[in-house]
């Protein structure tokens, strides 16, 4: 049995002096419902497919969790198929009540039904994923829609996203209009692409950074993920069915992405009755074996051993995936590898079809966040297709749960399918050799401190975090687990600051060579926000490595902290502190995590090189370089390494310090290579890194 090891510290000078997000204004806010409306939208059709009307709400029974509940908003949708005329010939009628405004959805009171007999169509355009080509297919099958395809009951709105999610047009059946809002949105308007991978398929762009708002807004699939995410909540107030149609030229995922955004980006589609339609607007692919023309060729042997095809049609196919996890768990459907894109929207239309919206005022008042089962039957003998949702996540009030509440509200947490992302989390994991089979595995996790609520008590303000982790084997059996909680405690400036920086939380496992899936998950407790990562990784077997020189992880930061000066530290054991080498001599180097720096900061990398059949240190000679592209825009001065073997590990420490005043903002490939040359063995180690002015 695997245990986990190392202190964990809590240290808030971590912070790189990004730029903060926007301060919300906080006020005083008073609830005094205690019930919650909950609508149901139910398709009703017969064995040919056709809907079934006049249908009464005496006719329905509605049951959650087992409980019949009683009906208090009732109306049938009738939503007409024939498309509208050509422009031409057709008189411009904007809807009654419509609001065209852009900038934001227009609300409905609770139990409005705010279009009647009509159909909710969502275009989200989003630049920031899309290249100029892709947009323009994208537009083009937008203005095919309204003027051939889009009939009487539709009501579209329009979306993008670029640097941020921009409500662009509210909703609106007036064609003419919405034909301008399309034409308006600006092909070449492009947010942040996806970064450098260094696989097989790079090619030299020199493309640079563009500074944004939190070094958390980095992960540009999360960024994407939580627009959608605040997409589909602006749409939850309107109880009918909404169909969301996502342009986008696919969406990368690695494996540090937090697979938490995206189920609660999907959870969050489900309670606001959205489904999501994604369009792949690079339409059918025939990609050319080393690229085509958009891009410069990749370099090496991978374009000529087939490699470099393998790795591209292997991003294609998990770019994708994403799309389709989007549609399929929402009860959507992606449209891929089809040239004619109007066929997506095409789809969400055929999609709903006349239904009835069902609402209930629940009977369960507990706000627990607790899933509830919902079952829809027609009381008439009819042979009946229903469709429906099958349940919902009740709201929570963390202020009035007990302490076994709490501790029952993390370890529901941590089981979850889909986990909760009030928090914003960022982790990264690394590993290095302890001994032939074990490894020991840190974990260093960011939280900005803008999502951190303190209480004044005293002459101090404070808050206590909590801390639940476990990491599975392959086979998903449990090698490790974590549980801890901290109290931070910040008086005068250091809570003022507060909001400028990031709290870093480390822990660590020891394991065997193997993949596991680590699930961590980290509470606030004056406001119960919870946040949760969830990554796969991969321990390899350094044991085996015959043909390179083995090296564990590389850590790359730019800050120490004195473990005396934390704010807390969980375990007082030396003797386990002295089990993680990101320790010594009582300072800890904090793991950058994002991977973003500035250019008055120092870069510190650390690794360790392992010699297996030394005696002795045998000498290396490391290196670091950094590229823009193809271009080399710094090399380090080679550092020779003599000393530092580790008698029982093997292992030779390997650090830099480097100074980052030369280098121009932008996006860089950090390269480190390392060479020995009696073993006649060298290792190559490459990540994006991102440096600010």
């Amino acid at each position: 049995m695997k245990r986990a090891i190392l202190a964990v510290v809590l240290a808030a000078r971590l912070g790189i002096g990004q730029q903060s997000p926007p301060i919300l204004t906080k006020g005083n806010f008073t609830f005094t419902s205690t019930t919650q409306l909950v609508t149901v939208n139910v398709s009703v059709k017969d064995k040919q497919g056709n809907p079934i009307e006049g249908l009464k709400a005496s006719d329905f029974t509605v049951l959650e969790d087992g409980k019949p509940q009683k009906l208090s908003v009732f109306e049938y949708q009738r939503l007409e198929e024939a498309a509208l005329p050509p422009p031409a010939l057709r008189r411009t009628e904007p809807a009654a009540g419509v609001n065209p405004a852009a900038g934001r959805i227009a609300t409905a009171k609770a139990g409005e039904v705010k279009y009647k007999d009509r159909r909710l169509l969502v275009l989200f355009f989003d630049q920031a994923s899309m290249p100029v080509g892709d947009q323009m297919r994208a537009q083009k099958a937008a203005l095919k829609f309204l003027d051939t395809q889009m009939t009487k009951a539709d009501v579209v709105a329009v979306m993008t996203f670029a640097t941020d999610l921009r409500v662009v047009q509210d909703f609106t059946s007036d064609r003419d209009l919405l034909t301008q809002v399309v034409k308006k949105i600006g092909v070449g308007e492009t947010g942040m692409a996806d970064g450098s991978t260094g696989d097989d398929t790079e090619a030299d762009t020199g493309d640079a950074f563009s500074q944004d708002a939190s070094e958390f807004n980095i992960f540009n699939t999360d960024r994407k993920l939580a627009a959608l995410e605040s997409a589909v909540k602006m749409l939850a107030s309107l109880p009918e069915k909404k169909a969301l149609v996502y342009f986008a030229s696919g969406m990368s995922r690695t494996g540090i992405d937090n697979q938490a955004q995206l189920r609660a980006t999907i959870n969050a589609a489900i309670r606001s009755n959205v489904a999501f339609y994604p369009v792949d607007a690079r339409g059918l692919v025939a990609s050319a074996p080393i690229g085509d023309a958009t891009k410069g060729s990749p370099g090496g042997r991978a374009m000529y051993s087939g490699s470099s095809q393998r790795t591209q049609l292997s991003n294609l196919q998990n770019q994708q995936e994403t799309l389709d996890t989007l549609a399929s768990d929402t009860g959507g459907k992606a449209l891929l590898d089809n040239n004619d894109l109007s066929l997506g929207i095409v789809e969400a239309q055929k999609a709903i079809s006349s239904y009835y919206i069902l609402g209930y005022y629940s009977s369960n008042a507990a706000l627990d966040g607790r899933y509830r089962r919902i079952k829809v039957t027609i009381a008439r003998r009819l042979s009946a297709k229903l469709d429906y949702r099958s349940g919902y996540f009740a709201a929570k009030e963390f202020k009035n749960f007990t302490s076994s509440d709490r501790e029952r509200q993390l370890q529901e947490a941590l089981m979850l399918g889909d986990p909760v992302t009030d928090l914003t989390l960022a982790a990264e994991v690394n590993y290095f050799r302890q001994g032939k089979d074990r490894y020991f595995v840190p974990v260093a996790v960011k939280i900005p401190g803008t999502d951190i609520e303190l209480a004044k008590k005293g002459g101090a303000e404070s808050t206590r975090l909590d801390f639940i982790g476990e990491v599975k084997d392959s086979r998903g059996v449990p090698q490790g687990t974590v549980r801890d909680e901290i109290t931070v405690k910040l008086k005068g400036e250091a809570a003022a600051e507060l909001s400028r920086r990031n709290l870093a939380y480390d822990t660590g496992f020891t394991l065997a060579p193997g993949s596991y899936t680590l699930k961590f998950l980290a509470r606030e407790n004056e406001t119960g926000k919870m946040g949760t990562f969830e990554t796969k990784f991969t321990i390899p077997d350094l044991t085996a490595e015959r043909k390179y020189l083995p090296i564990s992880s590389v850590v790359l930061s730019n800050q120490r902290e004195n473990l005396d000066t934390a704010l807390a530290t969980v375990e007082k054991n030396r003797k386990l502190l002295a089990a993680n080498p990101l320790v010594q001599d009582r300072q800890k180097l904090i793991p950058s995590v994002t991977r973003v720096f500035r250019k008055g900061q120092e870069m510190y990398v650390y690794l360790e090189a392992y010699q297996p059949g030394a005696e002795s240190t045998e000498m290396m000679v490391a290196r670091v370089s950094f590229f823009r592209g193809k271009v080399k825009a710094f090399e380090s001065v080679p550092l020779p390494v003599t000393q530092g073997l580790n008698a029982k590990s093997k292992a030779v420490p390997v650090r830099f310090s480097l100074p980052l005043g030369k280098l121009s903002p932008g996006r860089y490939i950090c390269q480190v290579n390392v060479v020995d040359p009696e073993a006649r063995k060298f290792a190559v180690w490459r990540s994006p890194i991102v440096l600010l002015p």
